[in-house]
């Protein structure tokens, strides 16, 4: 009697794949306990429990199970620690459009209200990523599964942290940061997005002060005149030579602040003098910091405008462009008006445009 078994012709992923790896795991294959053996150890970058898992993270884990799986035939007590990053805004983000989908308003929520959503979310789909890592044959030690919010981790970060402001290697500093005004906090520049966006490019006339004369910049971001602190001029632009020492004149507000001269300027781009408002721009920060120009910080940490900008305080900055151009006009400003298009720093998490902005109050530091 024969008893072979004759082969497929078509491989059937999901019929071997689940039989073996199930095999795998009721063996312990995967388990780790440390002996006398060389260990060999790697952590998983921990996925975040925002959705699911893409390509980049295959390729990724796909090369550490090749490591980890090489060391374990070499006779290494190789361990391999799954788990998921709980990455609080993003996840945040994630948890209020699903409320919101479901008509309901984050801010009508108390915080352990919040955070129940937040912890059934982090159930789901922490639990779909493990699940993908399986399908993908992961050799992870499964006891050892981790969270970045457990109590023992999170106990690790604080004690780090305290101990290295105790060694004086923490400290808090001004930094002009990318602000997300919907999500209410920093991001890194890798979760900045830039798109081509067609803008318009405002001429803008500042009086001289005390002249007849003015001096017309162009930007892209008129209501952020109300942080101006100066007009920058190229020191080799013989347009702006007989400028040295004088002042322009804020339009709407009337601040009188000082022309500067520096390399920085693009002759060529615009007419050749750079409004610096330095709480709301990066290259302006750098100046400001340079020539010791006062910080105007006109955005609340939601994008509506402080009181610090004088004028339209509370209305939205983008509300604010609408109106600031109309006032400018009417008040003899306005020089003219052109199509434009550049690049929009947006939020990875929340597609909201980035405002840059100082990372905390400059009187606040000591």
């Amino acid at each position: 009697m024969n008893n072979t078994k004759e082969l497929s012709a078509k491989y059937n992923p999901i019929e071997v794949e689940d039989k073996w790896y199930k095999y795998w795991m009721d063996k312990g294959f995967f388990h780790s306990t440390p002996d006398e053996r060389e260990p060999y150890c790697i952590v998983i970058p921990p996925p975040n429990v925002t959705g699911v898992l893409h390509m980049g993270h295959m390729l990724n884990n796909t090369l550490q199970d090749v490591l980890v799986r090489r060391a374990r035939m070499k006779g290494k007590n190789a361990c391999w620690v799954p788990g998921t990053d709980h990455a609080s805004i993003a996840t945040e983000a994630k948890v209020v459009n699903k409320l919101k989908s479901e008509g309901i308003d984050k801010a009508t929520l108390s915080r352990e209200e919040f955070l129940k959503h937040a912890w059934e979310w982090k159930e789901k789909h922490g639990g779909i990523i493990l699940e993908q890592l399986k399908k993908l044959g992961a050799s992870c030690d499964w006891d050892r599964t981790s969270f970045t919010m457990d109590d023992t981790l999170s106990a690790s970060v604080i004690h780090v942290f305290v101990d290295l402001y105790r060694k004086d290697k923490i400290y808090r500093g001004v930094r002009m940061v990318n602000w997300d005004p919907q999500a209410k906090t920093a991001v890194s520049d890798e979760e900045v997005i830039y798109r081509e966006v067609q803008s318009k490019i405002y001429y803008l006339k500042y009086k001289i002060d005390g002249e007849d004369g003015f001096v017309t910049i162009a930007t892209t971001r008129p209501e952020t005149i109300l942080g101006d602190t100066a007009v920058c001029v190229n020191p080799n632009d013989p347009r702006y030579a007989h400028l040295k020492g004088k002042h322009v004149i804020v339009p709407l507000i009337n601040r009188s602040v000082p022309i500067i001269y520096d390399d920085y300027v693009d002759m060529e781009f615009g007419t050749g003098a750079l409004k610096v408002t330095p709480a709301h721009d990066i290259n302006d920060y750098m100046l400001g910091e340079k020539h010791r120009l006062q910080s105007i910080d006109i955005f609340n940490d939601n994008g509506t405008l402080s009181p610090a900008a004088k004028l339209y305080v509370g209305m939205d900055r983008f509300e604010v462009r609408k109106v600031i151009v109309g006032d400018l006009e009417k008040a003899g400003n306005l020089a003219k008006i052109e199509d434009y298009v550049n690049k929009v720093g947006f939020s990875e998490r929340t597609d909201a445009v980035i405002e840059p902005k100082l990372s905390i109050d400059r009187k606040s530091v000591v």
